[in-house]
């Protein structure tokens, strides 16, 4: 009975922001837009509320590290469900307007994401595009964060995991976007949404589960290629070593 009443409250609570955007998106940027910002700012904290009310399902946000946040950055983070997005969103809720680096299959036919996505302008990048034209993509995407002070979110794995174990962090989308933008770069870890990955992880783990985020470190602006790999390599160890602390046994973690 729970979990009937949990996808009626998900479907209410999506239904009329998920049909109004597709209609609004072909006809008007501005209505499209305002429905895109009460999806992100009203509707991502609601889900987990809903969650958490009617599955127990908890979202920890930890911000300890709050006050060393620069005002905009880059955020580097380890990928693993399409959740991460509302995820981040909750977890900065209106202290950062965030910006995505995601493939642009989830901009067509995602009820609630995929207008979201292209009205918002996230980096929807083709996934048979050359390397020469991702690259673009990514310095046009950099440029425009840096001028509209928005802060671009960076999955370095390129795919999301799945069985919870860190992937191969890639360089090139990295070292573009810093490059373009010369913004700190922040890293974050988050756990719990390769549990999450399809309808019957959802079903299996949704009940008592838990999802993870919390800044780990702050770094400068990466002046050379030196530079750029050891954040990287820094970034994957600090997140998994995160990752494997949280993963300990329920009452070790806090």
């Amino acid at each position: 009975m729970a979990s009937l009443i949990t996808l009626i409250c998900l479907l209410v609570m999506l239904f009329c922001p998920a049909v109004l955007n597709i209609i609004a998106y072909p006809v008007s940027y501005r209505w499209s837009l305002a429905i895109s910002d009460y999806i992100v700012y009203v509707c991502a904290p609601r889900l987990f509320a809903i969650l958490n009310c009617y599955r127990k399902f908890h979202f920890f946000g930890y911000h300890e590290h709050d006050s060393e946040l620069p005002e905009q950055f880059i955020i580097v983070s380890n990928h693993q469900s399409l959740l991460d997005i509302p995820c981040y969103m909750n977890y900065f809720r209106r202290k950062k307007t965030l910006r995505f680096v995601a493939k642009d299959s989830l901009s067509r036919h995602i009820p609630v994401v995929s207008e979201m996505l292209r009205t918002q302008g996230h980096c929807m990048i083709p996934r048979k595009a050359k390397p020469m034209d991702a690259m673009r993509y990514m310095e046009k995407f950099g440029k425009k964060c840096l001028e509209q002070n928005q802060v671009p979110v960076l999955f370095p794995e390129g795919t999301r995991t799945k069985n919870g174990e860190l992937g191969k962090f890639y360089s090139a989308g990295f070292r573009k976007l810093t490059e373009s933008t010369g913004l700190p770069v922040v890293v974050c870890a988050l756990d719990g949404g390769w549990e999450l990955r399809d309808l019957m992880k959802i079903m299996k783990n949704l009940k008592n589960g838990s999802y993870r985020v919390k800044v780990l470190k702050v770094y400068d602006n990466p002046k050379t290629k030196e530079e750029q790999q050891q954040i990287l390599d820094e970034a994957k160890e600090l997140i998994a070593q995160q990752v494997a602390e949280w993963r300990k046994k329920p009452g070790e973690v806090r």
